[in-house]
């Protein structure tokens, strides 16, 4: 492993929320910001299913708490036809934990729904995978001078890798079968 050198500068975090299309493993609408918000999250998600708006959509994702956020629950709702059903935040309905946010987002008669993966298991989302190709491929010994250069080199190697390696990921686990 590398150590930073002396003089390295940390410009700040960016965050990265893409949607992996699992056919083509191909990142749809791409999103890199300075913070990981529930708007940066459902920004993406309205985009994605505004590519498609009468297909269904399945997202599997982590616990992640912006993954369970107002925003996305009151976008499906809205998408859904369910009209102030969500009540208020951390009061009635919808809205009062991440529990029942969760619940609803899974419910199978939505048009676009949420599937989570079991906690500690985000490597099971294709995104994951993706997000550790990313590190290998553009991020190990990349040298930023600026936080709007690496917003740029990311969503360049995204439009790169959509356009030439995108390709559906394939699971190689061969060892013993997990048991509960």
């Amino acid at each position: 492993m590398e150590s930073p050198e002396y003089e390295d500068i940390r410009h700040g975090p960016q965050t990265r929320i893409a949607h992996c299309e699992v056919a083509t493993g191909q990142l749809l609408t791409p999103s890199v910001g300075p913070t990981r918000t529930e708007e940066a999250f459902a920004t993406p998600i309205e985009r994605t299913i505004g590519a498609a708006p009468d297909a269904s959509w399945i997202f599997i994702v982590d616990r992640l708490n912006i993954h369970q956020s107002e925003s996305v629950v009151r976008w499906v709702a809205t998408q859904g036809g369910i009209a102030d059903a969500w009540g208020v935040q951390g009061l009635s309905g919808l809205l009062p934990s991440m529990a029942p946010r969760a619940a609803f987002l899974q419910a199978p008669p939505h048009r676009s729904r949420f599937v989570y993966t079991p906690k500690h298991t985000s490597w099971l989302t294709q995104s994951a995978l993706w997000c550790s190709l990313l590190v290998r491929r553009l991020l190990k010994r990349a040298s930023c001078t600026s936080v709007a250069e690496l917003r740029e080199r990311s969503l360049d190697f995204i439009d790169y890798f959509n356009r030439t390696m995108a390709k559906p990921f394939k699971g190689t686990y061969a060892g013993r079968p997990l048991t509960v």
